[in-house]
């Protein structure tokens, strides 16, 4: 596509959002239910998709990707109707007689720029939520997944509106195109540094970002854990898609002698999934292409001592799971997030220790993992450290807690999604205040109107403390109920003085 394909395909889209077609219920229904018939469809082809892009079995992709893109669908398609419903707000004495409500109401035209390493979750995760919030999208594939791009683009118009969903395809120069064109909203998954880049030329726009970008995830480990259990956690969230996961733990912080103990059941761990020869293992992805594998291998031998691991296979893409000691705080491994099978260890000498060095570090984390069963230890992490996420005792599980925002902080990102909260990232929330002519209305009001004098101040600062009138929705279900049981005991009454109490239904009688 040139530019002017890109203009016409955005205005399109425009033009239907405009018509109003994509706020209607019904309509995002039916194209909720076309997402879900599309995984239910292409299961196969998908996972196929996938491992022809990076190498990464079928059933790992149906359980990481697809699985949970059914769930989420399903849940939009749950609560759609729920969600989109105005919300009314509690009234104070200024605003006692009036109607202040909330009404969620479609951002508009939103461009979603996906990533290549879970290249269905972080299209079609997005792709649904700004389905459910009524907007219509442009979904940009990564390039560097392009089996996959070429199915979405494919496959998915025979079951969305095409003209509401279009899908384009293409490398950085398409995104810059895209970027140059105005959207409501831009919804970014990828690296900080090309996060920075979009954020920029959104700004241009005024357009506000969704940008969901990488960190260094700490992990700290004490010796109150089950280490075999904990290193069994850290060690799968270091090899899924063989640590190419923005939320994969990116180093450890513990001290030498849990370092010991968490080598040895590591050692144990990796050769019962792996064998003695990784390399040949079904269960062990690859890295992209050889610029993800160059720069991965060259972060493992300029720094610290590999302990476990540390062969790599530059024909197949495949970097054995590599665990290394001795690491400081300036070798290059630390610089950067690693994005690959490779685990430092930093010793340390406490929890403090842990916490200062995490706080010393410049870019955020996206997830923070703490391995301990005391609870003043991960109370001082959750209260202490800034991340994304918190997860204690397991890594990466929180993203499939679809109740749980999905998001950084700082460099790690701005904004969240999944679930709900992926119809409230797509999502603009309305705040209405309805107000009638009613006399004592305005008479309470009118303190506001010149002449100002000071008996019209002490009422309008008495009206403005804004104490809390309490909610009495709740009263009009107790009249009814309390009304319910007055017409069963006249029932009665009435049935007794006629002589007709035996012909009352048991629940009467």
């Amino acid at each position: 596509m040139n530019t002017q394909d890109f203009s016409q395909v955005v205005e399109i889209a425009r033009r239907e959002f405009q018509s109003g077609k994509t706020t209607d219920i019904k309509f995002r229904k039916a194209n909720l239910r076309g997402l879900l018939h599309f995984y239910q469809e292409n299961e196969t082809e998908l996972a196929d998709a996938v491992y022809a892009d990076l190498g990464r079995i079928p059933d790992e992709t149906i359980v990481a990707e697809i699985s949970l893109l059914l769930r989420d669908v399903k849940t939009m398609l749950a609560n759609v109707e729920h969600w989109s419903q105005q919300k009314t707000v509690g009234r104070s004495l200024a605003t006692l007689l009036d109607w202040p409500y909330v009404r969620p109401q479609p951002r508009g035209l939103v461009l979603i720029l996906s990533a290549w390493n879970y290249p269905l979750q972080l299209s079609l995760l997005p792709l649904s939520g700004a389905i459910a919030a009524g907007c219509c999208a442009v979904l940009k594939p990564s390039e560097l997944a392009p089996a996959t791009a070429a199915l979405l683009a494919d496959r998915l118009p025979r079951y969305l509106d095409s003209t509401c969903y279009p899908v384009v395809c293409g490398g950085v120069p398409e995104s810059q195109r895209l970027l140059q064109l105005r959207f409501d909203h831009v919804f970014f998954t990828g690296s900080t540094a090309v996060g920075r880049l979009v954020a920029a030329a959104a700004s241009q726009h005024l357009t506000p970002v969704t940008l969901e970008l990488g960190g260094k995830s700490p992990v700290y480990l004490d010796d109150s854990v089950n280490m075999e259990y904990a290193a069994r956690r850290i060690l799968w969230g270091k090899t899924v898609n063989l640590g190419q996961t923005c939320i994969a733990p990116d180093y450890l912080l513990c001290t030498k002698a849990t370092e010991e103990a968490f080598l040895e059941a590591g050692r144990r761990v990796l050769h019962q999934w792996f064998g003695e020869r990784p390399e040949d293992s079904p269960s062990l992805g690859r890295m992209l292409n050889k610029r993800h594998f160059s720069r991965v291998r060259k972060l493992l031998e300029n720094s610290g001592r590999v302990a476990l691991g540390g062969r790599c296979f530059e024909q197949t893409l495949i970097i054995e799971p590599t665990v290394l000691t001795d690491v400081r705080a300036e070798d290059p491994v630390m610089e950067e997030e690693i994005f690959g099978p490779v685990l430092p260890i930093i010793t340390v000498s406490s929890a403090d220790d842990a916490i200062r060095f995490i706080n010393s570090r410049t870019p955020h984390a996206l997830s923070l993992y703490i391995f301990s069963s005391r609870r003043d230890v991960k109370d001082r992490f959750i209260r202490e450290t800034d991340s994304g996420t918190v997860m204690c005792n397991d890594t990466m599980y929180h993203a499939i807690v679809e109740q749980l925002p999905f998001g950084g902080v700082g460099t790690s990102g701005m904004g969240a999604y999944h679930g709900k909260h992926s119809f409230d990232t797509f999502s603009h929330y309305k705040s209405v205040l309805e107000r009638n002519y009613n006399p004592v209305a305005e008479l309470c009001c009118s303190v506001r109107y010149p002449p100002y004098e000071p008996t019209k101040t002490r009422l309008a600062k008495l009206l403005l403390k804004n104490p809390a009138v309490p909610d009495l929705s709740a009263v009009k279900y107790t009249i009814v109920f309390l009304l319910g049981l007055l017409s069963i005991y006249l029932i009665r009454v009435f049935a007794q003085a006629l002589g007709y109490e035996d012909r009352l239904p048991d629940f009467l009688a």
